[in-house]
């Protein structure tokens, strides 16, 4: 007996179409059907989406929402334009205290902190503010803090092929802090280490010792 082909069944269908996380993204529905999404939604919340106060509310969501997940549509290439250049350092260089906002994709809420980067150059070098460019990207998009980092690392790492990088992130999730176990003050702290970062304890105690170095002056 011959079998025909089989059908792919309609969960393959949906996984076909979600997104890849290292991709530029296209929207799979329209910003109509994101608004009526919303609205919704605040029916659901036993609101009124027709009221004065929350006319243009799923619009306005819409917007933000786009804009706080941009990095879906933003390329390492586009974003660098160029601006690797050839240089004769093997010196650790270091931006430490990036200004760091993202998404928790569990609940969509903020997450709010620092990014600290530093890399051991191997001929290459990168423009410095593409470093907290790249942190950008990666944050504005439906993150886990794990994920966030090692993406960073990652992006250096494949671009420079630098003898090492390291990366730590220090951030507060809303998701602790308004809902849930409803701790403010608390951090989370992430790191991703690759090359001689990891290789070698005291090249990674000197990064360590540098993002701390006279923090109480910031």
């Amino acid at each position: 007996m011959t079998l025909g082909k089989s059908e792919p069944n309609q969960i393959d269908k949906i996984n076909r179409k979600l997104p890849k996380l290292n991709t530029i993204q296209q929207p799979l529905v329209s910003e109509e059907e994101m608004r009526q999404a919303v609205r919704t939604l605040l029916l659901g919340l036993g609101e009124n989406p027709d009221r004065e106060g929350l006319k243009d509310t799923p619009k306005r969501v819409v917007k933000a929402l786009k804009f706080l997940t941009s990095g879906y549509h933003q390329s390492l290439d586009e974003l660098l334009n160029g601006a690797v250049f050839h240089e004769n350092t093997n010196e650790m260089v270091l931006v430490r205290d990036i200004d760091l906002f993202s998404s928790c994709e569990h609940h969509i809420l903020p997450i709010l902190g620092h990014a600290h980067v530093a890399y051991i150059p191997d001929g290459k070098v990168i423009g410095l503010s593409k470093i907290a460019r790249i942190c950008e990207m990666y944050g504005r998009r439906l993150q886990v803090q794990e994920r966030l980092t090692a993406q960073i690392a990652d992006a250096l790492q494949g671009l420079l092929k630098p003898k090492g990088v390291a990366v730590v992130v220090e951030a507060s999730h809303m998701c602790m802090v308004m809902r849930g176990v409803q701790k403010p003050g608390s951090w989370t702290a992430t790191s991703a280490v690759r090359g001689v970062f990891a290789d070698d304890p005291k090249t990674r105690q000197e990064f360590m010792s540098l993002i701390h170095y006279n923090r109480s002056m910031h």
